[in-house]
């Protein structure tokens, strides 16, 4: 070998001796993390949109033991629906999805069909009673009850928790499937469409049949409440996603819990904090996840919700809209209960509980403490605070004194007599009724309906809030 050649093996041989001494690591492994929010139903904002914008699931992600060095990629995804989340999930693009009930169904039965199984590991919010969903009419309509719109133009986004409701009422009336002309429409497309007139009706869950009649156009006709049947957002994720990084699932219902919190701490400002975020009107956010709200932020599966699943599978089975689903094998509490523990709380005490919180404070105008809040009501002052009182009439007084001291109000709320939920005191009925001259007792609900059943049985009148509000002698009842 010449000396050139000797130069080359020279080089050559050190290059190989100084690379072995180079350690060489392992590249990180990075995680990707799909979830799919919808922004604008307001019962899963504590399941996305606050916890994006908070960043409180980079704050509970693990990043010990197997995730030492570990880089997550999260994207949200944001839809107006619970279908395209379903879609999502099933592509493996996205991994923890959030939906109401009848999506949820879809989700789990879907994913058991394709071997593409989701898992439903947690709720966001709920209401006992099946209030959120509801139907709209415009405001100039002359339709007050569902059996109003027999062979009429009714739409509402299929496959939704509306849609559920929808099929639900017409099952229990015994009504056919073309009792009405019913069109699939979304929030937004059927929202233009009952504002032009150019729909009978449109049913939409939260917070649609709350939002457009606090927009001025809209008047709801029926609310979820009268199936007595519950309704729910929750919390699902990809089998293999949660069995392959358990940690992460408790993390992201960690995020929820505290996001939760938040709202709970100071629901003025998040609301106001999730009208910007999402462009829903802060009143009716508050209307919903604020004290006494019409849901409840509660994460625990309850057995009432198994129910309710149950139920609407077999609603939809009997339409041929769902095959076989094994609602046991969909369910997962594990991930739930173990953030529970984690965050030192009881789930066992919480999963038997239904009570939510509730408005404090001390009333301004009548001087009383607030020991029954649901039998009183609560002022925002345009530019102030959200003002509480001890009962309906004193909450009337307050609209009176504000007005009359030339102060603006965004909303007034009270609860209605029969449904129990919270309500825009200048979008309900009132039954009105005067007895032998004594100041009048007008008694707030949502549904023209039953304030008229009520002013039956009491020998009274409906009037609307202006008339009660013009009545020199009249007070809300208790």
């Amino acid at each position: 070998m010449n000396k050139t050649g000797w130069a080359k093996a020279f080089f050559l041989l050190g290059g190989m001796a100084a690379t072995a001494l180079i350690p060489v690591f392992a590249q990180a492994e990075t995680i990707e993390i799909g979830i799919g929010t919808q922004n604008t139903t307001t019962n899963t904002v504590t399941g996305g949109i606050v916890i994006k914008e908070l960043k409180l699931l980079e704050k509970h992600l693990p990043r010990t033991g197997k995730y030492q060095g570990v880089e997550y990629k999260i994207d949200w995804q944001n839809f107006t629906s619970g279908p395209p989340v379903t879609n999502g999930m099933m592509a493996n693009r996205i991994q923890i999805g959030m939906m109401g009930d009848y999506p949820l169904m879809v989700n789990g039965s879907t994913g058991q069909e394709t071997k593409n199984e989701t898992q439903l590991i947690a709720v966001i919010a709920y209401n006992a009673f099946g209030s959120g969903n509801g139907m709209v009419v415009h405001k100039d309509s002359p339709y007050y009850a569902l059996e109003d719109l027999k062979g009429k133009n009714v739409s509402v986004p299929f496959g939704s928790a509306a849609h559920g409701m929808l099929l639900n009422a017409m099952k229990t009336r015994g009504w056919p499937e073309n009792y009405w002309n019913l069109a699939n429409q979304s929030p937004e497309v059927g929202t233009t469409n009952l504002q032009e007139k150019r729909l009978d009706g449109h049913a939409d869950f939260v917070p649609f049949a709350d939002l457009l009649p606090y927009r001025g156009f809209a008047r709801k006709i029926f609310d979820g409440a009268e199936t007595k049947i519950a309704t729910f957002h929750g919390v699902v994720v990809r089998k293999d996603f949660a069995e392959k990084y358990p940690e992460i699932a408790v993390a992201y219902i960690k995020a929820l819990m505290e996001a939760n919190d938040w709202f709970r701490k100071n629901p003025k400002q998040a609301a106001e904090k999730i009208e910007e975020w999402t462009k829903i009107e802060k009143e009716v956010v508050y209307i919903f996840l604020g004290p006494g709200g019409i849901h409840t932020l509660d994460p625990t599966i309850k057995p009432k919700w198994l129910e309710t699943i149950a139920i609407g599978a077999g609603v939809l089975r009997g339409l041929g809209r769902l095959k076989e689903f094994n609602i046991p094998a969909w369910v997962n509490d594990k991930y739930v209960r173990q953030a529970f523990k984690e965050r030192g709380l009881d789930y066992e005490r919480q999963l038997a509980s239904l009570s939510n919180y509730e408005v404090t404070g001390k009333d301004p105008v009548c001087n009383a403490a607030i020991t029954k809040p649901r039998d009183g009501g609560e002022i925002w002052i345009e530019g102030g605070d959200i003002v509480p009182f001890s009962s309906q009439g004193c909450t009337l007084l307050g609209v009176r004194k504000f007005t009359g001291e030339g102060k603006k109000l965004r909303a007034v709320y009270l609860y209605d007599r029969g449904l129990g939920i919270k309500l825009l005191a200048d979008k309900a009925y009132y039954s009105f009724s005067d007895k032998a001259g004594k100041s009048a007792e007008a008694i707030p609900f949502l549904l023209k309906k039953d304030a008229q059943a009520q002013a039956t049985k009491s020998g009274g009148s409906v009037l609307t809030y202006a008339e009660v509000l013009g009545s020199s002698n009249t007070t809300a009842g208790r």
